[in-house]
């Protein structure tokens, strides 16, 4: 939390007595020579494909399809493992293609089978949609009769 912090302020800090044109510029340059060496770090998590290649190790990919990517997101961060997403735009049901690389092979092996047992406890919990369930709750009502009432009125007197 402390880190988080310190990350997201920012602190400047000079000693003198009164602030002149050359003081604020020397203070300006300090903070942009130091925000540079602090963006020269190599990211980590979600980049781009182009970040991910300047890093210099291999990449390794797999497929995704499109439901499942925000579960490969959780993983892939839990793990600590860099990742880039790119949608294939030519395919009617989006198509994901995942490159992802860590420092060592255990994370991505970690991270592969743990997406995998996740798509496959998925697949067998299978829920039926319940747009489906009702459509057919609709053909079955439109196939039965309903009842006709018979309404007659007596007169009484």
């Amino acid at each position: 939390m402390n880190e988080e912090i310190s990350e997201k302020t920012c602190q400047l800090a000079a000693d003198t007595g009164k602030i002149t044109g050359r003081i604020l510029w020397a203070i300006l340059k300090e903070y942009l020579r130091k925000r540079a060496e602090k963006k020269a770090l190599p990211k980590e998590g979600k980049q781009t494909v182009k970040e991910l290649v300047k890093q210099g190790q291999g990449a390794t990919s797999m497929d995704v399809d499109g439901d499942s990517v925000r579960t490969f997101k959780r993983i892939a961060n839990k793990y600590g493992v860099d990742f880039a997403i790119v949608k294939h735009k030519d395919v009617d049901p989006p198509k994901f293609t995942v490159f992802f690389k860590a420092k060592d092979m255990d994370a991505i092996t970690a991270v592969v089978q743990d997406y995998t047992a996740k798509i496959v406890k998925r697949q067998d919990k299978e829920k039926p949609s319940v747009i489906a369930k009702l459509r057919q709750l609709k053909d079955f009502i439109a196939k039965h009769p309903r009842k006709v009432k018979e309404k007659f009125k007596e007169n009484v007197r």
